[in-house]
């Protein structure tokens, strides 16, 4: 699909049905990532949503990408612009990214990530983090904006530790929106902001198991037919009930959980060490008892 035909993100976010989406995904992740421990966690594009701010990790980014549309300049309330590309603070393990004041290609600035979060800017495709380094990585709708989605998928499981979480947020291509944009893009009107085309849920399920990952749990929801107003998104309000009890694989977002596993390593606790059994001891062999003496003699 050629550039012409991408759909600006940021743009859409703010449509009805951009709303609609960003309200359930934060919804979902709200509720997952704030039962997922450690220091290190990452949000991978889409700064229109603030995929960690019920997480409790000590330390959280949000990793951009100049060459991504859905890493377009942003705002955040309360907080101040800058211009120098050098400055900022990166999270830890992180080098040779630009952090937290980048200037942006209108001539504008961004401005900082949410209060407690640092900002990188980086090649999504060559993350600047050592292996095993991060706990928590959150990639909501990145893969289909990058390039390359499967090495992107080989550079989180490279950044992550072992038995570290992945949360992935992207649209379903078997839904009444996947269909939408299929028929979009031949007439050269997509309804969805995607640069590739939509990865279908078992394409991606058959990935992240390649890559050494075990799927904990998948959700989907959005059931709603894809309307461009809030007055017929709100008609068809019965069918998010309807839709998840029904054809629940049919919800035009699903959200993906997968854990690293790594072959050969267990956490078993303390090792017992099982003491060695003794052989059975030689009894002694039995002694003739020496005769007495006849007292008369």
């Amino acid at each position: 699909m050629s550039d012409r035909l991408i759909i600006d993100w940021p743009a859409w976010t703010a449509s009805p049905a951009g709303r609609y989406v960003l309200g359930w995904e934060q919804e979902q992740l709200d509720r997952v990532v704030s039962n997922i421990f450690g220091y290190h966690a990452l949000q991978l594009g889409l700064p229109q949503l603030d995929a960690l701010r019920e997480n409790r990790m000590s330390c959280r980014g949000l990793v951009l990408d100049a060459a991504s549309a859905a890493s377009a300049p942003y705002s955040v309330p309360g907080a101040s612009a800058h211009s120098h590309p050098n400055g900022g603070q990166t999270p830890p393990e992180a080098g040779g990214a630009t952090a937290d004041r980048t200037p942006a290609a209108g001539g504008g600035s961004l401005l900082h990530a949410p209060a407690g979060r640092s900002t990188v800017w980086c090649d999504f495709l060559d993350l600047p983090f050592e292996a095993q380094s991060v706990d928590l990585i959150v990639m909501p709708h990145t893969l289909e904006f990058t390039s390359d989605p499967h090495r992107l998928l080989r550079e989180a499981e490279r950044v992550l530790m072992p038995e570290g979480q992945l949360l992935i947020v992207g649209f379903n291509s078997l839904s009444l929106w996947g269909a939408r944009q299929s028929v979009g893009k031949l007439t050269g009107h997509p309804f969805l902001p995607a640069r590739q085309d939509l990865i279908a849920f078992t394409r991606l399920k058959d990935w992240i198991k390649l890559l050494g990952f075990e799927l904990e749990r998948g959700r989907f929801g959005c059931y709603r037919p894809p309307l461009a107003t809030d007055q017929w998104l709100g008609r068809y309000g019965f069918m998010e009930a309807a839709g998840d009890r029904w054809w629940p694989i049919f919800g035009a977002i699903y959200m993906v959980t997968a854990i690293k596993r790594v072959r050969g390593m267990r956490l078993v606790g303390p090792l017992k060490v099982k003491k060695p059994v003794l052989a059975a001891s030689l009894k002694p062999a039995a002694t003739t008892p020496s005769p007495t003496r006849n007292k008369d003699s």
